[in-house]
């Protein structure tokens, strides 16, 4: 009887106890559902409001009663934003240049990545604080070495050696995003080295020991073992060097001067309304709106089909813990 009275407290206290926690996860599950809304919309609403003006008619300029849809629903905006741009010539060069550069990075950032995590050599720690340096050093200290550089390229003074001219130049074609990607000295590739370097550092070493044992070479542990192991950042470096490579405007502006990419295409968009009859500022922006959606249109594509993987890759490799 004693025990059965003592029971009574006991239990009532407990479920004040469960009453209490079940109310902490909803008020916490509203909180976190406010912060997620309110999140997605300041990411989302750039992109909404440049849709809603890209698809006003000429019709809707001056109406200001319209906020967020059109009266008049039109897509001759992004046809005029595509023909002022050059949209589909310059989207395939910045196609093969990102495609190109986003191959040879993830290669050449890989090994490299490897023989920092792998390959202990006198001086490995300092080369490596020199390649993180490169992540927060502004490209722009760096902008005239580098044109000289592909402007007179030449290798250890072997071409002007041979044809007595002083390099060759290398301006206004593909060859600087190609030997920079290639000797992983390209856009953000200081990030990727150090992506690769913590995810081979995180693998265990017994399987690359266990690898020797059975008489695997330094470059056939890489490739058979150690390189299967990292897809994950593979997927994330590669997805990385694309996005960044297609937004990029610094580079591509000062290699290429005649030939046309997307993003100093929409830079110089301004420029080309000029040969607009009647023109308006208001239309104006209502192109520049259409031409941006139209650059960073692709890259949604990509997005939405690869956005697993790049959550995954991210959750494994070093950026994150």
């Amino acid at each position: 009887m004693e025990k059965v009275i003592n029971k009574l407290p006991l239990d009532k206290t407990l479920r004040r106890h469960i009453n209490k926690n079940k109310m902490q996860d909803y008020l916490w599950k509203i909180v976190r559902t406010i912060l997620i809304i309110g999140i997605c919309f300041v990411i989302i609403y750039p992109i909404l409001a440049r849709l809603s003006l890209a698809l006003r008619g000429k019709e809707d300029i001056f109406d200001t009663t319209i906020i967020w849809i059109p009266k008049h629903v039109t897509l001759d905006n992004f046809r005029v934003a595509a023909k002022l741009m050059d949209y589909f010539s310059a989207m395939k060069n910045t196609i093969i240049i990102a495609v190109t550069c986003t191959i040879l990075q993830t290669l050449s950032c890989t090994i490299v990545g490897y023989g920092f995590a792998r390959l202990k050599f006198k001086g490995s720690n300092l080369l490596f604080s020199l390649v993180i340096f490169t992540i927060v050093v502004p490209p722009q200290t760096i902008m005239i070495p580098s044109y000289l550089n592909y402007r007179f390229f030449d290798v250890f003074g072997l071409i002007e050696l041979i044809t007595g001219n002083k390099g060759v130049n290398l301006i206004d074609t593909f060859w600087p995003f190609i030997i920079s990607s290639a000797t992983a000295t390209g856009l953000k590739n200081g990030l990727y080295i150090y992506i690769f370097r913590q995810t081979f550092r995180g693998l265990p070493k017994e399987i690359e020991e266990a690898a020797y044992v059975d008489g695997c070479s330094i470059f056939k542990t890489f490739y058979k073992i150690m390189l299967p192991n990292s897809n994950p950042s593979i997927v994330t470096v590669a997805l990385f060097s694309f996005v960044w490579q297609w937004n990029d405007c610094f580079y591509v502006g000062q290699y290429l001067s005649k030939t046309k990419v997307l993003s100093t295409q929409l830079m110089g968009l301004p420029s080309a309304m000029n040969f607009i009859d009647g023109r308006n500022p208001i239309y104006d922006n209502i192109l520049l709106n259409a031409g941006s959606l139209l650059v960073i249109a692709p890259l949604i594509i990509i997005y939405l089909f690869c956005q697993r993987y790049f959550v995954e890759g991210v959750e494994r490799t070093g950026i994150v813990g």
